[in-house]
């Protein structure tokens, strides 16, 4: 049985993990973003009690 033989599978294997592992990353790494997030500001808001009508 062929499938059996795991010379030509195990050589796919380790190809296809150093694929992986070493192009797929820095490809992954070097994307850039087109809109770029922008700093909100630190300050809280100043926030005013509710005026319940009821209470």
């Amino acid at each position: 049985m062929p499938q059996l033989n795991p010379t030509p599978w195990f050589l796919i294997l380790i190809a296809s993990w150093l694929i992986f592992l070493t192009i797929i990353p820095t490809k992954v790494m070097a994307h850039n973003y087109p809109n770029e997030p922008t700093l909100q500001s630190t300050q809280k808001s100043k926030t005013e009690p509710w005026s319940w009508p009821w209470y």
